[in-house]
């Protein structure tokens, strides 16, 4: 048997090897791999906002509900029943307000480009893990004023039960743990309510704001203020003190009003990045504060000192309990619907101010295990917990206790401005915020940034003693304005080295947390595109 013929050979010929310049024209680059944020430190409800729907009105709906607010009544009207002329009440506001307007905008810029929440935000001046100190002074605050207002809420539906069936005033007189059994079932119905709505996501909030918790209650003051205006014959002063205040005096009391009007507004200055991270471009926060804030919050004010004069002359007594004058109308149908639209004012600012930010606050302490909404039922069970009736009707707590809390605002807000403005130039990588690792931008020592807590400490301390000490009784008014400073100041100093210099960009900072897409490569690119068009 013969073998098969072995196959002729084929000549050797060279091999071409493409040079490195020739393999980089014709070998796709490989992509990235893609971005896993730390579990420790993400979800998507702290990711960047994936959507940005908050335009102009939303905004100016969001301070309609928060401004709007008993409270914010009664702050206009006691200065009047003070002796201030309703001329100097209005300046004294508008003055605070504006800085108030100012302020926004500084922590909207920086809450709009990143798109993430205030403790996401607070990573990068207090470390990925010591971000979770102020979210946690601000998000106990949050909590006691997320009861207290709850509580004044169910109030106004004891008010509107008894005008309804009065016979159920007999529910009204005995006291378990410190509420009547129609104050527990009113309390515990307001309670339900706010956790139907908070439970459904902040768009769901923005839709409830915009045509409900802002506008409703415009139209009942307004409906207060032309009924006793025309009651009164017109006979209202704008010009005269009530009570007959020296000149100095009056200039003093405006100083104070313009200081306590910045100071009820510093803890919306420290979580605005929870809203402005929802708007589409910056003209939106922008005007939507110009007109929520200067001129609807001056508007407000107004009305609120022409009914209080009104009552003067219709009652002879200055009255400046909406409710109350609501009451001495002494008309069903006003009572219930004035109570109502009470009710829906309370939960607008309950919503805004005291829900939103502890919300993502506890869920910044656990991303693994808690959400948004999880977050917010953890604000809602503590707020009965701490039975806020109890703490509303002690003047000690409240001074002590909150107005500890008050004082840190300002060296809070000073640390993230500070950072974000003068240490960083707005240049913040928002991927690291959600990054873990020792090599990490804003890791620090173990998580934590010891230079945001030398500030802070003391500045806090500074705050709370001019405060809370009656020594310094004349100071305590404008005892943010000691802490903001002294944080501001410590901060910069210690942080100094690592100054940023340049102009601060606009553009919407790109990231690939929680935008996942095949192509990382190709996303990033995207992101970066869509930012450049919207800026």
């Amino acid at each position: 048997m013969s073998l098969p013929a072995r196959p002729a050979r084929t000549p050797r010929t060279a091999v071409e090897v493409p040079s490195p310049s020739a393999r980089e024209d014709h070998v796709a680059p490989s992509a990235p791999p893609p971005l896993q944020p730390d579990p420790r430190l993400y979800n998507e409800d702290l990711a960047p906002a994936p959507e940005r729907k908050w335009g102009t009105y939303s905004v100016f709906a969001l301070w309609m509900s928060d401004t709007h607010a008993i409270s914010n009544y009664a702050f206009a009207s006691s200065l009047f029943v003070l002796g201030l002329p309703a001329w100097e009440v209005f300046l004294a506001l508008l003055a605070g307000i504006t800085i108030v307007y100012w302020l926004m905008n500084r922590m909207g810029h920086a809450g709009h480009r990143t798109g993430v929440p205030y403790p996401v935000l607070a990573r990068a001046s207090w470390g990925v893990y010591g971000a979770n100190i102020p979210a946690l002074l601000r998000a106990v605050m949050a909590v006691a004023w997320y009861g207290i207002q709850t509580w004044l809420a169910s109030t106004a539906v004891v008010l509107l039960v008894l005008q309804v069936a009065p016979g159920l005033d007999q529910y009204n007189h005995n006291s378990v743990l410190g509420l009547s059994t129609l104050g527990w079932i009113s309390f515990m119905l307001m309670w339900g309510l706010q956790a139907v709505l908070l439970t459904r996501g902040m768009e769901f909030i923005r839709k409830v704001q915009d045509f409900a918790t802002g506008p409703v209650v415009w139209l009942v003051v307004l409906a207060l203020a032309v009924y006793l205006v025309v009651k009164a014959g017109g006979d209202i002063s704008l010009t005269d003190s009530l009570t007959g205040l020296s000149g100095g005096e009056q200039a003093r009391q405006s100083l104070i009003a313009v200081s306590l009007t910045v100071a009820t507004f510093l803890t919306l200055v420290l979580n605005y990045a929870d809203f402005a991270r929802f708007t589409p471009d910056h003209r939106a926060y922008r005007r939507g504060n110009l007109i929520g804030l200067p001129v609807n919050f001056t508007a407000f004010a107004v009305v609120a000192v022409l009914v209080t004069a009104g009552t003067i002359s219709v009652f002879g007594e200055a009255i400046y309990d909406p409710v109350k004058v609501i009451q001495k109308i002494d008309n069903p149908v006003v009572t219930i619907v004035g109570a109502l639209s009470f009710i829906v004012a309370t939960i607008g600012i309950n919503v805004v101010a005291n829900f939103v930010s502890p919300a993502y606050d506890f869920a910044n302490l656990a991303p693994k295990y808690l959400n948004f909404k999880r977050g917010g039922m953890i604000t809602a069970v503590l707020a009965i917990v701490v039975m806020p009736w109890k703490l509303y009707s002690s003047a000690l707590v409240i001074q002590y206790f909150l107005g500890a809390l008050g004082a840190f605002l300002g060296p809070l807000v000073a640390i993230l401005l500070v950072d974000y403005y003068f240490i960083r130039r707005g240049r913040i990588d928002v991927d690291a915020l959600f990054a873990a690792d020792a090599a990490g931008e804003y890791h620090y020592r173990k998580g934590y940034n010891p230079k945001a807590v030398l500030a802070f400490v003391p500045s806090a301390v500074v705050s709370a003693v001019i405060a809370l000490v009656p020594a310094f009784d004349v100071l305590a008014p404008f005892s943010w304005v000691f802490g903001m400073g002294v944080a501001g100041a410590l901060y910069f100093l210690v942080s100094r080295r690592a100054r940023t210099t340049g102009e601060i960009p606009d553009e919407i900072i790109p990231s690939q947390v929680g935008a996942p897409v095949e192509n990382p490569a190709q996303g990033l690119e995207q992101v970066r595109v869509t930012a450049a068009e919207g800026a």
